[in-house]
């Protein structure tokens, strides 16, 4: 089974069976009565309350953001950075009343607090297991399979033939002009898989918010997560004659880390990284995780709705820039297109029953405007069991393994899990849409390889066209106990299971 640290990301953790691995957090309570627009900032500040981290949403330009960091500061708060291209400013602050008081003044249009737990300096700690590792039993059958085409342990792979990338490697393997950043926990660039392709220039720490381009400040520290190495190595672990093959493994990747040592992703983290990729020639971002601290953020709850609103700036930022944004749906076996309860929120204080409707709190950022967003599959080519699906919202699908027992591909690979890149040189396995969405990132970055001018509005399109259609198929019962744990809508061209289809890396470099 796959074992994985995070409780954030998406991937899944399987000590004893399913387990979502994501986190939530719980935010203060807003005012229920807005003030009058325009309001000046509070004189008198109180500085006694947990320093929070807020996200303060402006008009963009540096004349609109510089007159709101004046009121930042006159209301007990401190500016972290201010991404004046969008207009979106993170602070500090000890003042319990700051949420309310900011959004009192006169050119801030919405803010929000990020987090609960007061801001601590943050040290590096055992976060938990790990991924399950590749055997040598296992490493020596793959061997044994190989032939003087493929890398040793691809073999294991069969999440690269499910989608052609195989064949599509005998045509292309990607451009070097192209990058993909990975936003996740860090990237251990030392990997000999990884080392060979990795972008430094493009790489970046942005867990405060602020972006830290210190050698190494993109790897995960010893101990924590190594999920970000993982899809990493699933997008562009080179073909190099030794361990794994990338589904792009020509192209450049990259490192984003934007998770604190205990995997909380935080809104002003993941601005930063979607800003950074905007700005430093990124082609594809892969996201694998949802925004701390609400699994579902509400955009009529003044906290959450700024949250939102600062990731959608973000994200659009990067578009505009180029980019094309590619996430992961969710392994809670959620329909994203219906009323879901929400029983995971929030995970840092007494945890709440929500029932919501994600039109209004949507997943961030797989359910923002223009993100590719990916459920995934397992070896038998059907919905993984703890994929979210939802017509309207997936896009595409990708393998993403299944939990043991379910899908299990033919041998040597029968894990039925991913297996990829590990920090310190390993492999191992784990299972989740963290782990489809990679599969899509490699595709769309050899269509970019394929078509270097093409904007990311037609890349999205050509993804979609290239996909290979599949059908809902006979009612979803994925452990035969009689009982439909799913409803598939739409017919073979698109549904809520595969979206447009399952992607093809072939049609990719060839069309």
């Amino acid at each position: 089974m796959a074992h994985l640290a995070s409780r954030r990301t998406r991937a899944l953790a399987l000590p004893v069976g399913l387990a979502l691995v994501a986190s939530l957090g719980f935010l203060p309570a807003a005012s229920a009565t807005a003030a009058p627009t325009g309001a000046p900032a509070t004189a008198t500040p109180r500085t006694d309350g947990p320093k929070l981290s807020y996200v303060v949403n402006t008009g963009s330009g540096r004349a609109a953001v510089q007159q709101v960091e004046k009121a930042v500061k006159q209301a007990g708060g401190t500016v972290v950075i201010s991404y004046d291209q969008i207009g979106v400013i993170v602070a500090h602050s000890q003042n319990p009343a700051f949420g309310e008081t900011i959004r009192r003044v006169r050119g801030v249009q919405s803010a929000g607090a990020t987090r609960t737990n007061p801001i601590v300096p943050q040290a590096t700690k055992n976060v938990g297991a790990l991924a399950q590792p590749l055997t040598e039993a296992q490493a020596t059958a793959a061997a044994a399979r190989s032939t003087g085409e493929e890398d040793p342990l691809e073999p294991l792979q069969w999440s690269l033939p499910a989608i052609k990338a195989d064949k599509a490697h005998q045509k292309s393997l990607g451009s070097k002009k192209v990058t993909v950043a990975v936003i996740d926990t860090g990237v251990d660039d030392t990997h000999p898989d990884l080392a060979p392709n990795f972008d430094r220039d493009a790489s970046v720490n942005c867990a405060s918010g602020a972006p830290d381009t210190t050698a190494g400040a993109w790897r995960p520290a010893a101990g924590e997560n190594p999920h970000g190495t993982h899809v990493a190595g699933i997008v562009a672990a080179a073909k190099n004659g030794y361990g794994i093959t990338g589904v792009a493994p020509g192209v450049k990747v990259a490192g984003i880390k934007v998770s604190t040592p205990s995997s909380y992703f935080y809104t002003e983290a993941v601005v930063c990284g979607f800003v950074w990729a905007a700005e430093h020639g990124v082609d594809v971002t892969n996201n694998s995780y949802y925004t701390d601290p609400w699994q579902f953020a509400c955009k009529n709850d003044p906290d959450q709705g700024a949250l939102v609103e600062s990731l959608t700036r973000a994200v659009k930022y990067a578009e505009r820039k180029g980019t094309v944004n590619v996430a992961a749906a969710g392994n809670a076996r959620h329909d994203l297109s219906r009323t879901i309860e929400d029983r995971t929120s929030p995970n840092d204080g007494e945890r709440l029953i929500r029932t919501i409707d994600p039109r209004v709190c949507p997943d961030i950022p797989p359910m923002l405007p223009g993100v590719v967003t990916v459920s995934a599959t397992g070896a038998e080519g059907i919905k993984s069991s703890f994929s979210n699906y939802g017509k309207g919202v997936i896009d595409v699908a990708a393998p993403g393994g299944d939990v043991p027992g379910y899908q299990t591909p033919e041998p040597p690979a029968v894990e039925g899990l991913i297996l990829s890149t590990l920090p310190g040189g390993r492999f191992g396995y784990e299972a989740g849409t963290s782990m489809a969405s990679p599969h899509v990132a490699g595709v769309v970055a050899l269509i970019k390889s394929r078509h270097p001018h093409a904007s990311p509005a037609a890349v999205k399109v050509l993804l979609g066209l290239q996909a290979d259609a599949k059908a809902c198929g006979a009612p979803y019962d994925y452990n035969d106990d009689g009982v439909i744990d799913a409803v598939c809508e739409g017919g073979k061209s698109y549904n809520g299971f595969y979206g447009a289809g399952l992607v093809d890396a072939l049609d990719a470099v060839r069309r």
